[in-house]
Order: C-alpha cells, then sequence, then structure tokens
C-alpha cells in the first residue's frame, strides 16, 4: 500500500484535480478513490464498463454516487486529468533489467511502434480510420525494453502514421532504438547517429542502397559486392552473413525555404533464414567491432517485447473493446488502461525485490496474477487509505434496483399479459 501511494500520492491526486478542474465545490466525489477504482476497477473487470467502475467505487468511498453523479464526473477534463497520471507514472516507474542479451554498453534499449484499436463508427469523425466505417485510434508506444516500461506514448486516429510520432533529439545519446518497416527513413537514421544514438532496423524491400565495402572477407570465388546494389545481389548469395557498408540519400529538412540532398553510410546485415532460404536484412550503425551480425539478429528479437506489450494490453486488459460512441470516454478508458498496466509493473518491481533471486516473473503470467487480486488490493488499499465504504447489503440494494421508473421489467411485463381482460 505504501509503494502504490507513493507512487500517486492521495495529496497529489486531490491537488493537481483541483488545479484542472475536475472537482466540484461539493467535493462528494472522492478522487484518489475515483482514480484507484478505475486503475483496478479496469484490471480486474471481465468487461470495462462504466457501471463496472461506478461499483469499483462505490465499494471503495466513504459515500456511493448515484449512475447519473457517477457519469457527470467523467469529463475531457477528467480524461485530460487521467493522462497527466499517464505520463507521471511513465516517469516513475522501472523495473529491473530482464533483457537477456548483453545490452550494458546502451543506457537503454528502446522498441517504437503503435497499435490500432478498433472504436465505435459513430467516432469516425473524431478518429478517422484508413478504410470502412468503423471509427479507429492508434496508440503509439515507446517501450523501454532495458526498464520494462513505457517511456512516451501518444494517441491519435489510425490514419496518422507510426513514423510521425517518433522524434528525434539529444534523449538518443547512448539509447538504442529498434524499428520495424514503418518507421523505415534514412535521415531519421542519420539523425539518431548524429544524436549519439544507435538503432537496428529491418531494412524495407524497396530500400536500395548502393554497397560501397565489405566488412567481411570471403574465402574461395566469392561473389564481389562493392559498387553492387543490395537487393541486386541479395537473392544470388548463398552465405552464411552479409556484412556490407553502404551509402544512402536522402533529403534533409526544409530549411530557409529550401531543401537539400545528402547522403550517409550506414552498415547492412543480413542473416540466413535458412526455412525461408532466405535473409533478414537489417539496416545499423552499430560498430562490427562490436557486434557481429548473429549479435544483430539476437538484439532485433527485443521487439518482441513491445508485441508482447500490445498484446498483454489487448487480452488481459480487453484494450481494444470501447462500445462507446464518446471521444472523451474512449480516452478515459485508454489512460486507465496504461496506468493499470504501469501499477502492475511498479507492483511487479516490488514483488521482485521480495522475491528470491532465482524466481523469473513471466510478465504475461504476472499481468494474470495482478488481474486476479486486483479488486483485493482495491480493497485493501481504500482501508489503507482510511475510507469506510458503506455496508455491503446497502449497497447490493442500491445497485440492483431499477433505476428507470418508465421501463418495466420482465416480470411486470408478464404480471401485466397474464390479468384478466374485463368484459365490456
Amino acid at each position: 500500500m505504501r509503494r502504490l501511494t507513493t507512487l500517486f500520492p492521495s495529496e497529489f491526486l486531490e491537488e493537481h484535480a483541483e488545479e484542472l478542474g475536475v472537482v466540484e465545490r461539493d467535493r462528494k466525489a472522492q478522487i484518489p478513490a475515483l482514480v484507484w477504482s478505475f486503475v483496478f476497477g479496469f484490471a480486474a473487470g471481465e468487461s470495462r464498463t462504466l457501471a463496472g467502475f461506478r461499483r469499483s467505487y462505490n465499494a471503495t468511498a466513504d459515500e456511493t454516487l448515484s449512475p447519473g453523479g457517477f457519469h457527470q464526473r467523467l469529463t475531457p477534463k477528467f480524461a485530460e486529468y487521467l493522462c497527466d497520471l499517464v505520463e507521471r507514472g511513465i516517469d516513475e516507474v522501472a523495473v529491473p533489467d530482464t533483457v537477456d542479451v548483453d545490452v550494458d554498453r546502451f543506457r537503454d534499449v528502446m522498441v517504437a511502434d503503435g497499435t490500432v484499436l478498433r472504436l465505435h463508427r459513430l467516432l469516425s469523425e473524431e478518429f478517422e480510420p484508413r478504410r470502412g466505417e468503423q471509427g479507429g485510434a492508434r496508440l503509439h508506444l515507446l517501450h523501454n525494453v532495458t526498464e520494462q516500461t513505457i517511456d512516451r506514448f501518444s494517441v491519435t486516429d489510425e490514419k496518422a502514421h507510426d513514423s510521425t510520432e517518433f522524434s528525434t533529439g539529444s534523449w538518443l545519446e547512448d539509447r538504442l532504438v529498434l524499428f520495424d518497416q514503418a518507421y523505415f527513413k534514412y535521415r531519421r537514421f542519420a539523425l539518431i547517429d548524429e544524436n549519439e544514438g544507435y538503432f537496428v532496423s529491418r531494412l524495407k524491400p524497396n530500400a536500395n542502397p548502393e554497397i560501397t565495402a565489405e566488412l567481411r572477407e570471403w574465402r574461395g570465388d566469392a561473389i564481389p559486392l562493392e559498387g553492387e546494389k543490395i537487393q541486386d545481389v541479395v537473392d544470388d548469395l548463398h552465405r552464411e552473413y552479409i556484412d556490407v557498408e553502404v551509402e544512402a540519400t536522402f533529403q534533409r529538412r526544409e530549411y530557409a525555404g529550401t531543401q537539400s540532398w545528402d547522403s550517409k553510410r550506414f552498415r547492412v546485415v543480413g542473416v540466413r533464414h535458412e526455412d525461408a532460404d532466405d535473409y533478414h536484412l537489417y539496416i545499423t550503425n552499430l560498430p562490427r567491432e562490436e557486434f557481429l551480425p548473429a549479435d544483430l539478429a539476437t538484439i532485433y528479437r527485443c521487439r518482441w517485447e513491445v508485441e508482447l506489450l500490445f498484446r498483454e494490453l489487448k487480452t488481459q486488459y480487453n484494450l481494444d473493446e470501447f462500445d462507446t460512441s464518446k471521444k472523451h470516454i474512449v480516452e478515459i478508458l485508454l489512460y486507465a488502461a496504461l496506468l493499470s498496466l504501469l501499477v502492475s509493473r511498479d507492483l511487479l518491481d516490488l514483488v521482485t525485490e521480495q522475491a528470491n533471486d532465482e524466481i523469473v516473473f513471466p510478465p504475461e503470467r504476472w499481468a494474470a496474477t495482478f488481474r486476479s487480486h486486483a479488486q483485493l488490493i482495491l480493497s485493501e488499499l481504500g482501508a489503507f487509505l482510511g475510507y469506510s465504504p458503506p455496508p455491503l447489503l446497502e449497497r447490493l440494494i442500491e445497485d440492483a434496483q431499477k433505476i428507470h421508473q418508465q421501463r418495466p421489467i420482465l416480470q411486470e411485463t408478464l404480471a401485466t399479459a397474464t390479468q384478466p381482460r374485463c368484459e365490456v
């Protein structure tokens, strides 16, 4: 409980809510209870409904909220507030290094990727899809593999390209970033190199840079590669590895109304994929003296970490199930999912500290364990914070009673239908 309240202290939650105008004057809604209800209610719920979050809140806070009173507090300001909490959590949460390759040379290993979330068709204007009528949002993440947490995130409509959400800068120094082909740009790679960072990316099939030098000598009658274009000769090669230097030409960003051309030399590595009888081609600026071709293939497999992260969000937290036509409710649910993930990883750090060194916690197994205990953790956290929710029987009566007086329930409909009609 101390770990959770250190991550998000109640005083901070209340003060920041007041700064953004999330709370109302009557202060009936208890902000810490509301936040934690979304965090653990999202983790525990089989279906993430607003009614389910309200029940979690009413089981935690001192006073219950009616459906109308609860919905009134779910505003665009509250979505902005949860987004700020995700930003804070990203800065605070880190768990021990779980990467199984030697990457001590780098400050961090980062993976950039995005995933599409299907939304209600009435949200197709706010979240424009690439095709079809159903709305689509895209969640962009910069995943820190070294610390097993999210470093940056953004939400756009589906049409926004993953590549547009990745910004280069001095933060890249001594960091290694792994890209898939959606982020492929020679200019981006040049900027990473110029900021003293490192990258590994799959080479796009339509990228065909010229080979300027071979970085490994082959005995016998080997095909000379210098002066050739990589895609033109790759099908003729049968060696175990390809390791060459290439020159790539690209346009710099427009400056003072003009856009100049530039060129830069990178390293292209091919690792033979025996099952498919072809090569996996990678482009990088990692030096051959430290990283052999097989090392690059192993390091690139760290990209699977972000795929597991997206799978965890979608399978464990049902991230892509949004049954709402309101943009700010989508954002609230999305940020609640990210908060649940961050809190889960923070508690994984705590568990790792307390357990024996030889014990291993697979992320997806931990996620399932966290979900199954989420409601219990919320109950104990409420007690730790000093909340005294109404008696259970009182909450059962309030939650189970009919809300819409004009809408007859099945028993009332049957009773009316079976009553004998009066004869005229």
